[in-house]
């Protein structure tokens, strides 16, 4: 990615092809913490609170943990390998997910997606806070190319295990009020110094579901609202956002224009045009973008339940997907899947393959957990054992990338009642 300085190159190739074997194509990776200056952190996911401010209260709160990256995060004053996965080897942090795949991305991701990506293209996150995010958009391809920059389509989910309290706004503003006008939008951006800028009030904000999900296009406004949310997405880190004040806290305008080209910081008709307008004043948004959980099949008999959580297209490609599987007592099965995925424990222990899985309590910042994997495309395709050795249901999350799962639900795809 243009303008961010990453690892040198590993020194031991071979020992990425080593992991992979001796792991049996399933690798462990280190919880990858992520802060963010302008948000306050919502204490939920698991992070010991003493640890919240590790990277230097200059730098903001951690608030994000990202799974199965090789994407760097977009920040200020950021360390070399922020937002960067490492595998865990022998106990110690070895090299970064990105390493791996460079040396051994064909049997890492498969065929398909080395031979058209050359990396891992997607990664997901959860990102907690206590209040709002600002209302925001991710560019396009075609708009972040102009920095260097790809994409960064997403979607939603809200993990019920990790959302027993909602926090200071379990709303989400998505789009515009239909009938909102270029010409509204141009006084907002007009307003910026002055305050809030009013563009929540040409916005309309949903309630959220934990258990539920959206899907979210690029170009389109978003302020998502204060439960944990399981993220899934593009491998990209742009965004503009486009509200001036969040609870009381101003929001400068680097931050709109930070990922568009120097010479149109101060066009606001580049600025509003950035934005898919027949996208963010859609009148049935709900119906066009929400997502429930759909069951892969019937198997609660067996002692496990696989569910869509994440599904359909953007703009008419599939990009990423994930599921949500819930495994009983005592049960143990082989799923197997089309491919690649990063995996992470929510709820419960037992194994994946030959590897412990366990769900912690508490993290301190720098431990290393075992409750977050990376699964190669063979693995997956031949089949991972898991086996639950607690008392309660073990639930992971496991996200893929593009065209993985063509025979997943199409977007609007209902559960049966």
């Amino acid at each position: 990615m243009s303008g961010i300085q990453l690892p040198g190159p590993i020194s031991n190739p071979a020992a990425v092809k080593q992991a992979i074997e001796s792991g049996e194509g399933i690798l462990r990776l280190a919880p990858n913490w992520v802060p963010r200056s302008f948000l306050m952190p919502g204490r939920r996911i698991k992070l010991a609170p003493q640890d919240i401010y590790a990277y230097g209260a200059h730098r903001g709160g951690i608030d994000e943990r990202w799974f199965a990256s090789t994407t760097p995060a977009a920040n200020d004053n950021r360390t070399i390998d922020e937002g960067l996965s490492y595998i865990v080897v022998g106990g110690k942090k070895a090299f970064t997910l990105r390493e791996a795949v460079e040396h051994e991305g064909k049997a890492l991701l498969g065929e398909a997606i080395w031979s058209k990506y050359k990396r891992w293209p997607v990664y997901s996150k959860f990102f907690d806070n206590m209040g709002p995010i600002p209302h925001h958009m991710h560019q396009s391809d075609e708009q972040a190319a102009l920095v260097g920059q790809q994409g960064k389509p997403e979607s939603y989910y809200f993990p019920p295990q990790l959302n027993s309290i909602g926090n200071n706004f379990p709303y989400t503003f998505f789009g515009l009020e239909p009938g909102t006008t270029q010409e509204d939008l141009r006084r907002c951006l007009e307003n910026w110094n002055v305050g809030d800028n009013g563009i929540l009030n040409y916005s309309r904000a949903y309630r959220l579901q934990p258990g539920t999900g959206w899907l979210v296009p690029p170009c389109v406004l978003h302020a998502p609202g204060s439960l944990v949310t399981y993220e899934p997405q593009w491998g990209s880190d742009v965004f503009s956002m486009y509200q001036s004040m969040v609870e009381g806290r101003a929001v400068p305008w680097g931050f709109l224009v930070k990922d568009m080209p120097k010479e149109k910081h101060q066009d606001i008709d580049f600025i509003i045009n950035q934005l898919d307008w027949e996208g963010n004043v859609d009148p049935l948004f709900k119906e066009h973008h929400f997502l429930e959980p759909i069951p892969v099949a019937d198997t609660a008999s067996e002692g496990f339940i696989d569910k869509w959580i994440v599904y359909g297209k953007v703009k008419g490609k599939e990009l990423f997907s994930a599921k949500e599987l819930t495994i009983q007592p005592g049960a143990r099965m082989t799923v197997k899947d089309n491919g690649a995925y990063g995996l992470v424990a929510i709820q419960g222990c037992g194994k994946i393959g030959n590897h412990p899985l366990r769900t912690p309590a508490m993290i301190h910042f720098g431990e290393l957990t075992e409750d977050e994997y990376f699964v190669s495309a063979a693995a997956a395709q031949q089949g991972v054992v898991f086996e639950n050795h607690g008392v309660e249901p073990l639930v992971t999350l496991r996200y893929f990338g593009p065209d993985v799962n063509p025979t997943a639900p199409a977007f609007g795809a209902k559960p049966k009642r």
